[in-house]
């Protein structure tokens, strides 16, 4: 047995500044949102693609809720922008505190947070440029 040069890097970033940096994949995420909206027929569905689907839309609903707690921090605390951002992240982490299960429901539950999380990470970023001229 020889001992070959791994080719695994660790990566160690406590204070997530690559993940800061690494854009948002949307397309796939906002496409699911709406298929499971738009859900009318749940026959066929099972059990464990259920728990797949809400596994899959609570960690990019945890993702989407860091982003925006990042572009939030630089808002000042007694502005109305940051305290909508506030509110709605106070209500992904109550959220997303409960365990994910493999029901309609909760797939829904998890659409419906990504796309509020979504919603005021968009209009927050619409309002940036403004909020830095603003004294």
């Amino acid at each position: 047995m020889t001992d070959a040069p791994s080719t695994c890097a660790v990566l160690y970033d406590p204070d997530g500044t690559i993940e800061a940096q690494l854009p948002l994949d949307r397309e796939p995420h906002r496409s699911l949102v709406k298929a499971v909206l738009a859900w009318t027929d749940t026959a066929d569905l099972c059990e464990s693609d259920l728990a797949q689907i809400a596994l899959q839309l609570t960690g990019h609903a945890r993702i989407v809720a860091a982003d925006l707690r990042r572009r939030a921090a630089g808002l000042p605390e007694d502005s109305k922008r940051r305290a909508l951002v506030d509110v709605v992240l106070a209500e992904a982490d109550r959220r997303l505190s409960m365990p994910a299960q493999g029901t309609v429901a909760c797939s829904q539950n998890r659409a419906r947070l990504v796309r509020a999380l979504y919603e005021r990470l968009d209009r927050l970023a619409s309002l940036a440029p403004q909020a830095a001229t603003t004294p």
